[in-house]
């Protein structure tokens, strides 16, 4: 059975940071969960702390219907924090997925404090409130909750702050939240 190399004192901590490896087309999920089993499994959670595959939700209209979808913001590549040693490396470089890190064969270059606080930050700040609303006055829309269910009304009033849309049904205005909505 192969020894893991354990880290032993505040240096080895030093040495911690994220990297970014690069994962074949649509692979990133496959990769991150791989990873994790990994960590679980042959217990690396002291040198492998978390792997990210950096992720936004955003609004995108298809058959005239507004969906949520998540798109990623780095495809192809996965973030790992990790402390990079000969067997965390070996590991990450061998995982399912995996083409390599980013960096040179054997030298993978960690991300900068500020590049991966920027990534991170970015992902944190990712709110359903920053997905565009979608609709503008007179829009006709269809309701697809509430009490006024499949009914057609045309948008009089955007609120984008709270969400809240401002509709005409049968001649009575109606406040809505955006995701009782679809576009017709």
């Amino acid at each position: 059975m192969e020894h893991k190399p354990q880290p032993t004192d505040q240096k080895d901590l030093s040495k911690r940071a994220w990297y970014v490896i690069h994962t074949f087309s649509g692979y990133e999920n496959k990769v991150k969960a791989n990873l994790d089993k990994k960590i679980i499994a042959q217990d690396l959670s002291d040198v492998i702390f978390d792997v990210v595959v950096p992720m936004r939700e955003e609004s995108e209209f298809k058959d005239g219907k507004r969906r949520v979808v998540k798109k990623k913001l780095i495809p192809g590549y996965v973030m790992v924090d990790m402390i990079v040693n000969n067997y965390s490396w070996f590991v990450v470089r061998n995982t399912n997925g995996v083409t390599g890190f980013v960096g040179t064969e054997k030298e993978p270059i960690p991300l900068t404090i500020e590049e991966a606080e920027r990534i991170l930050t970015e992902l944190a700040e990712a709110r359903p409130e920053d997905i565009p609303i979608g609709f503008e006055i007179n829009d006709r829309v269809r309701i697809i909750s509430g009490l006024f269910e499949n009914r057609v009304a045309i948008v009089k009033a955007i609120d984008a702050e709270r969400r809240r849309v401002k509709v005409l049904v049968e001649n009575a205005p109606v406040d809505l939240d955006v995701s009782e909505l679809e576009k017709i």
